[in-house]
């Protein structure tokens, strides 16, 4: 019987590690990059928040990307008054749900979301947004090679191009995009970068901040060491 019961349990583990396995890209490291992360934040708002909102997120956060105001005004805020304000959307829940099937996640935390797949939650976007290809199947005209039966269409498609999945399964471009594959590439690493620092803003200073306790400490232990050799140098 409990044979029986460990099996039962450990059969959709079987299952899983069974399946095929997801190859991920390795994203380049651009959380120190503020250009990047700038440039991430502009794709971010011109060709995701038409649908995804990122309601745990203000847009005056983007001063720690060495952003104005004004700039962030100017540039970036095209829904919301007032640099304060979250950077949500306008459509709703039920309308996004009879239109694709399904409402468009929040993205505030996506990359973090996504830490639990094969590699890390970056690794995972970056793939995926490289992955969209022609499939007449489905109702948006695009399928993906990481998400299978994705409902999203492929926004950046314009800047990619079209792929199509070859008979070797691999992804092969057959129309060209505005953006070489390169650029392409690299702007959806500065789009990711985003994402992953829209999901922890405070994480540059807290590495920062860590640096420093670290080097405080090293500094506290060489005198806390040299007090207790003047206090102990005259007992046997």
């Amino acid at each position: 019987m409990k044979t029986l019961l460990c099996a039962l349990l450990l059969a959709p583990l079987l299952a899983l590690a069974s399946g095929p396995e997801l190859h991920l890209d390795r994203m380049p490291d651009k959380s120190g990059d503020v250009a990047a992360l700038q440039n991430g934040a502009k794709l971010f708002v011109n060709y995701c928040l038409n649908c995804h909102s990122a309601s745990s997120m203000r847009y005056n956060r983007l001063r720690d990307l060495e952003l104005t105001d004004q700039e962030i005004r100017d540039n970036l805020m095209f829904t919301a008054d007032k640099v304060g304000e979250p950077m949500t959307i306008a459509m709703r829940r039920a309308d996004a749900k009879q239109w694709f099937g399904v409402p468009p996640p929040d993205l505030t935390v996506i990359a973090r979301a996504r830490a639990s797949e094969a590699g890390s939650g970056g690794d995972w976007l970056y793939t995926y947004l490289r992955g969209f290809y022609r499939d007449d199947t489905r109702p948006s005209g695009w399928n993906n090679s990481v998400f299978p039966n994705v409902g999203m269409p492929h926004v950046l498609w314009e800047l990619q191009g079209e792929q199509v999945l070859g008979e070797d399964r691999k992804l092969k471009l057959a129309v060209a995009g505005t953006l070489k594959p390169e650029a392409y590439d690299a702007a959806v690493a500065d789009l990711v970068a985003y994402l992953q620092y829209m999901g922890e803003p405070a994480a540059p200073f807290r590495r920062r901040l860590g640096i420093f306790v670290l080097v405080f400490l090293a500094g506290f232990l060489v005198l806390a060491y040299a007090l207790k050799r003047e206090f102990w140098k005259d007992v046997h």
